[in-house]
């Protein structure tokens, strides 16, 4: 017994002590050759764990260090990773020195599991090819009067599914109707389906948000993970749980590009140029060997995060704000009636949607200042960057090494005040109005969706898809927040997830 106990304490003490040398290493790593002390590099604030310790409100954290210090840097193994809030900062890398700048492998090898090859993840040859055809596709006349129509029927269901909650004591949790309402909307417009999330009807639909969004979350803790990589290499822990979520996904996904294929083989689909998948698939036939359905399924799932996602987080909190200043709500209302023509208070809900032309939508100033506001404090993706493929020096005059990363903060932009003067952190929509007419601001300092080369191309789809049901709510029903008392905050992940829904009680205005 004697000797088995020996033998068990050695082998714990050899154990402890390799486990120390290695985090010796590691942190001797994390602090060799970084210049730390060198005046013409971003100040240290600190290492990556300090995101792993901050990580449940990692953009309030970065907001603190950005207030005092805009352009900073946290130590990692491998790089820093310099973090900023300077808008020539921003220009810098995402437009005057755009090719000096990439995804980079560190992000790419964390994304490529859930992101694969998708426009997101990409450079090179495969950013420009899916640029291309994408940007031509979006600016089609045929998928916009497509998406319209689909915007406005997926708002018409949105209100009849909302007035099953304008009760007195019902709670609806306004986020998962939004995000069911807009992955119904990708799914039509992106790859000519109908998922009929938003009824309830399609269990293999909300399966399908509920396994991607876990997926989103589970990679995005990969940046403060330094044993990722092990734990998926033995499949346990955080790793074997997106393993089984990118299977669910995986399955959905090729099913669905090999049925849409069918249905284009046998031309039974007539308006087979009517969503964005379709024409994928008939460029694919062009080059089958560059463009297989393991590249259609990292393009569908690009267009997922970007089509659902955003226009749904950036509903939430538009809604939630909306909620904590009702003047600005019953303001927006009132433009709706204004602009509508629309002051009746029976009014049917087709019939009003049907009447939300590319006009009507072009004179609701107001509105689309209290979305961008609203993006302004939320933005969808909270923190971006990109990787020094060579030695630069930033316009602020710090120096960088090829190899480390630049992140550009959306997030705690939005409350910096030497960007946006003392009143950073109100919610106040007349900030973008002159005259009553939006104005809009410089990209590189509202920075919600991105700019330069790689700007958003959905960002007139976004803001037609997000007024559209604004309108449509707000013309039919007030909203309160359950609980006033209630702290709302965000989940970490890559896009700004609202934590635990968005509850709230919801009033007709026919009463």
């Amino acid at each position: 017994m004697m000797d088995i106990s020996l033998i068990i304490v050695s082998i714990t003490g050899f154990s402890l002590l390799v486990l120390l040398l290695t985090f010796s290493l590691f942190i001797v790593k994390i602090y060799s050759s970084k210049s730390i002390r060198d005046p013409s590099y971003p100040p240290v604030k600190g290492t990556v764990f300090h995101q792993l310790f901050y990580f449940n409100r990692l953009y309030d954290y970065q907001t603190e260090v950005a207030k005092k210090q805009p352009t900073f840097r946290l130590l990692g193994p491998a790089q820093s990773e310099i973090y900023t809030t300077d808008a020539r900062n921003i220009e810098h890398i995402l437009k005057t020195n755009f090719d000096k700048y990439s995804k980079g492998e560190y992000n790419q090898d964390i994304v490529k599991d859930l992101f694969g090859q998708g426009i997101f993840a990409v450079d090179g040859e495969k950013w420009k090819q899916q640029r291309k055809l994408a940007s031509f596709e979006f600016s089609t006349r045929v998928l916009r009067d497509f998406s319209c129509a689909v915007f406005r029927r997926n708002a018409s269901k949105m209100v009849k599914a909302v007035s099953e909650f304008a009760i007195p004591g019902r709670v609806l949790d306004m986020q998962d109707i939004l995000m069911r309402c807009t992955l119904d909307s990708i799914f039509k417009v992106g790859f000519g389906v109908d998922l009929n999330c938003l009824d309830g009807s399609s269990m293999e639909g909300a399966k399908f948000m509920k396994v991607f969004d876990e997926s989103n979350a589970l990679i995005y803790w990969r940046y403060v993970d330094p044993f990722w990589k092990l734990k998926r290499l033995l499949n346990v822990g955080c790793e074997a749980s997106l393993k089984k979520n990118i299977k669910v996904i995986d399955d959905f996904v090729h099913k669905l590009i090999s049925t849409k294929r069918n249905l284009l083989s046998m031309q039974e689909y007539c308006n087979e140029k009517e969503d964005i998948l379709s024409r994928f698939l008939v460029a694919s036939q062009k080059g089958p060997e560059r463009m297989d359905d393991k590249y259609l399924r990292d393009i569908i799932l690009n267009f997922m995060i970007a089509g659902k996602d955003t226009s749904a987080n950036t509903l939430s909190w538009f809604f939630y704000l909306l909620c904590k200043n009702p003047l600005i709500q019953e303001k927006i209302a009132q433009e709706v009636r204004d602009v509508t023509g629309n002051q009746e208070e029976e009014t049917n809900i087709d019939d009003f949607v049907a009447n939300i032309t590319d006009e009507t939508l072009e004179k609701m100033h107001y509105l689309h200042s209290a979305l961008t506001e609203t993006l302004r404090l939320y933005p969808a993706v909270p923190v971006d960057g990109r990787c020094a493929e060579t030695d630069d020096i930033l316009p602020d005059g710090y120096r960088l090494r090829k190899g480390d990363g630049v992140y550009y903060m959306a997030y705690p932009m939005g409350r910096m005040p030497y960007i946006w003067g003392e009143d950073a952190e109100e919610y106040r929509p007349e900030r973008w109005l002159k005259d009553g007419v939006f104005q809009p601001e410089s990209p590189f300092k509202f920075i919600a969706f991105h700019a330069g080369p790689r700007i958003c191309l959905g960002k007139d789809f976004a803001y037609r898809q997000m007024k559209i049901l604004s309108m449509a709510l707000l013309r039919f029903f007030r909203f309160k927040l359950a609980d006033d008392t209630k702290t709302v905050t965000y989940r970490t992940m890559f896009t700004l997830h609202m934590a635990g829904g968005l509850h709230l009680h919801t009033i007709s205005r026919k009463n």
